[in-house]
């Protein structure tokens, strides 16, 4: 049966038991930070995809990666390694994708994620987001901006009560004004109408290039307040920096692409 033009479907490719998951929204967002976070998760972790998102709304696209195709919106799905006492570690999912969704879609896309993430019975949900900053006089041109690993600032807010007062206050400066859009900013408000933990993270960022440094935060946050089993820290910027140097590649190809593409197309490439 034909879908509605806003409609969206998930499709598991291969079952696999993610209860009590930390669920990560890697959709793209100011300095692609949750693009960034998600996909250092997926590689570090060796994450296994497990399913795909689809929508008529989604760009025509196919995403080729070591000659694989890859579909616009996928699902992986992971764990890091136990420690050195055998005890397992956290489940992870991933929700990811390189291009912004249309807006007439964000709506349907965010609560059909948390449809599937409480069917499931996942534990939490977080969305990593950029938070604009001033940009200074050397930012926005590759190579010259100046080190600020220690400088980002992470806020945070939470749909429920019980999340702000276990995850949010203890860790990090709670988000107290201002506004999230898109995505995170449904599954906020979604989770809160539920009654299901949903956490944004936001790491103070640049709004004109891919921030590694800021995801790089958000990393850290995570692995510090929410992981049982922490990753290795050590690599994290080398491999931050890498992942925004792939992500600055699809650019220029989207770029090139579209330069000889019609502007009527469903949904634009998240990279203008």
């Amino acid at each position: 049966m034909p879908m509605a033009p806003d409609q969206v479907r998930i499709y598991e490719i291969k079952r696999v038991d993610v209860e009590g998951a930390i669920v990560i929204d890697g959709f793209p967002s100011v300095g692609l930070v949750s693009s960034i976070v998600a996909n250092y998760l997926i590689d570090t972790l060796e994450m296994e995809q497990i399913g795909i998102v689809e929508s008529p709304a989604f760009p025509t696209v196919s995403l080729v990666r070591n000659g694989n195709p890859q579909h616009p919106v996928r699902i992986y799905a992971g764990r890091p390694p136990a420690d050195r006492a055998g005890r397992g570690a956290d489940k992870i999912v991933a929700f990811v994708s390189e291009f912004h969704p249309a807006p007439t879609v964000i709506h349907p896309l965010a609560t059909s994620i948390l449809d599937w993430v409480q069917e499931q019975r996942c534990s939490l949900l977080v969305s990593p987001e950029g938070l604009v900053v001033e940009a200074g006089p050397q930012s926005g041109r590759p190579g010259t901006r100046p080190p600020r690993l220690n400088d980002v600032k992470v806020y945070g807010v939470a749909s429920t009560r019980k999340a702000r007062e276990l995850y949010i206050e203890p860790n990090m400066i709670p988000f107290a004004e201002g506004v999230i859009t898109g995505i995170a900013g449904v599954l906020l408000n979604e989770g809160r109408r539920r009654g299901f933990d949903v956490l944004t993270f936001l790491a103070e960022s640049q709004s004109d290039y891919p921030d590694a440094r800021a995801a790089a935060k958000v990393i850290e946050t995570i692995n510090r307040i929410l992981l049982r089993t922490p990753l290795d820290a050590v690599p994290l910027y080398a491999e931050a920096e890498r992942i925004e140097q792939q992500l600055l590649s699809i650019q220029r190809h989207a770029a090139e692409r579209s330069r000889g593409e019609s502007s009527a197309s469903p949904s634009q490439p998240m990279y203008r």
